[in-house]
């Protein structure tokens, strides 16, 4: 993996792919350039592998403070083309956004310390997210005269609209236990090494599924979660869907099943290898 980023350390390790947000002296917030290097470290090149997921924490006890305060102050001693330059960096953070959450691989947040506006935003775009009892969330942008622009349809997704907008509007900090409590994470670690030996746990979990089946499974629940009930996916395609995994993965997936064995696609992943791939710099 090219290793040439200025504002995050990007990892390659069991086949899986962690992202670590390393802009301290900013606590990791989300300025345009660490937005374009996240756009980068999220593609996966013409005849790459894809990763089988895709980890994204914070280094130094920080997962992110959000958008770049100091990037918005440069912008409001300007003119309307200045307003359109804001307006179309915004609009570039949304198509990241967009890009994150439909990622075919698993998207994990691992949040320790504060995930404030944005930083919750990118924590509601991920499939599973992970938390320690210091973990902050706040939507924090009406608190600055701002609203959450793009990051709004993450949050609502994740947490339906009437929790969106007590939170919105209150610019509310929820702590850990809290958050769990509420669906913004779905389980929490006390500490930082029991955060990586949840990690662990749940990468290990994916890797027992058969990576293309898991590829495909995201698509198939979104579209059943944007089609009316009780219809869902459309049945004809939904059937193709499934005959072409049987002749794929199932082969070998139900093989083990009846020889009582572990597919060939199965990998335990330890907190060490965690820590590997992102302890240096969340130390």
């Amino acid at each position: 993996m090219d290793n040439a980023y200025r504002h995050l350390i990007v990892a390659d390790r069991r086949g899986l792919r962690f992202i670590t947000l390393n802009r301290p002296e900013t606590r990791n917030a989300l300025g345009a350039e660490m937005v374009a290097e996240l756009d980068r470290a999220i593609t996966v090149e013409p005849g790459e592998p894809p990763p089988r997921a895709l980890i994204v924490r914070g280094s130094n006890g920080f997962f992110c403070a959000g958008g770049n305060v100091g990037g918005f102050a440069a912008n409001l001693a300007g003119s309307g083309r200045q307003d359109e330059a804001a307006a179309a960096r915004n609009l570039g953070f949304g198509s990241f956004m967009a890009r994150l959450a439909t990622l075919p691989m698993p998207v994990l947040a691992a949040v320790e310390g504060a995930a404030m506006g944005g930083g919750m935003g990118l924590a509601c775009a991920a499939d599973i997210v992970l938390a320690t009892d210091d973990a902050r969330f706040a939507l924090s942008e009406t608190r600055l005269g701002l609203v959450p622009a793009q990051i709004a349809p993450f949050v609502v997704a994740r947490l339906g609209l009437r929790l969106a907008r007590r939170l919105g509007i209150s610019g509310e900090h929820v702590r850990g236990a809290e958050a769990v409590r509420l669906g913004i994470a779905d389980q929490l670690a006390p500490d930082r090494s029991s955060l990586d030996g949840l990690l662990a746990h749940w990468l290990t979990l994916i890797c027992a599924c058969a990576p293309r089946a898991n590829a495909l499974i995201k698509p198939l629940l979104a579209e059943c979660a944007a089609a009316p009930q009780p219809a869902g996916a459309e049945p004809d395609r939904a059937a193709a869907l499934f005959a072409r995994c049987l002749r794929d993965e199932g082969v070998e997936g139900i093989a083990a099943f009846r020889e009582r064995r572990p597919p060939n696609w199965t990998e335990t992943i330890t907190a060490d290898d965690v820590r590997l791939a992102c302890g240096a710099a969340s130390a």
